[in-house]
């Protein structure tokens, strides 16, 4: 069913809550909790946000990961004369080393909003972004500061780069299968490849990168 045949079956209400959660998103980075659009709305219990947000959902407008908080995502973006545009949004869950495995924990950056068309990224419930930091894999022309989109349940082939926890430690790497071993390979001859001691945890697979604009300095 195309997105123009879809658009009538929303009920007004319905399409206040949608432009409540997508103007969230883009103003705020995150999407709103099931609370606070009841409290936007002055429903009397988060059940009256809840069956709005499950009818939006059924009818493809709005998708959600059960298991993690604030992921509700709008699946388009109403454009001019009524025509709309497949934006994704996708939740930045934090950042990733580029570089040596490093252990820490993600801190919630918000949101990255995508173009489908331009990307070719169909983003659902398991897609995530990460930013990088480091310098270890400029050989695949992934530098800091860049913005990957990964896919999560993916399963990795040899060359693919992945968001991978190997021995309890985070890193972005290039996953590489020779001979039936499985290692992380550095695209930077500083660094090098990461041979798990007891366990190798695939993350997500990179489906595409963003890069951010660069501010030039200038001359004095």
């Amino acid at each position: 069913m195309s997105e123009e045949q879809r658009e009538p079956e929303l009920t007004e209400r319905q399409r206040e809550v949608l432009d409540f959660v997508r103007n969230r998103q883009e103003e705020m980075g995150a999407p709103p909790t099931l609370r606070e659009i009841a409290v936007h709305f002055g429903f009397r219990s988060m059940n009256a946000a809840a069956d709005h947000v499950r009818a939006l959902r059924r009818k493809g407008f709005l998708e959600q990961n059960p298991g993690l908080a604030r992921s509700l995502r709008v699946t388009g973006v109403l454009g001019h004369l009524g025509l709309r545009r497949m934006i994704a949004h996708v939740p930045i869950y934090g950042t990733i080393p580029a570089g040596l495995a490093e252990s820490r924990q993600q801190e919630a950056l918000g949101c990255l909003s995508i173009d489908v068309g331009t990307l070719g990224v169909r983003a659902g419930p398991r897609t995530f972004a990460l930013e990088v930091r480091g310098d270890s894999m400029i050989g695949k022309h992934i530098v800091d500061g860049d913005v990957v989109v990964l896919e999560h349940g993916m399963t990795p082939k040899s060359g693919d780069v992945v968001a991978a926890l190997i021995d309890n430690e985070s890193t972005l790497k290039t996953f590489m299968v020779e001979k039936g071993k499985l290692y992380l390979r550095a695209e930077n001859p500083k660094y090098p490849q990461l041979i798990p001691a007891e366990e190798l945890v695939i993350q997500g697979v990179m489906v595409a990168l963003v890069r951010k604009r660069r501010e030039r300095k200038r001359a004095v």
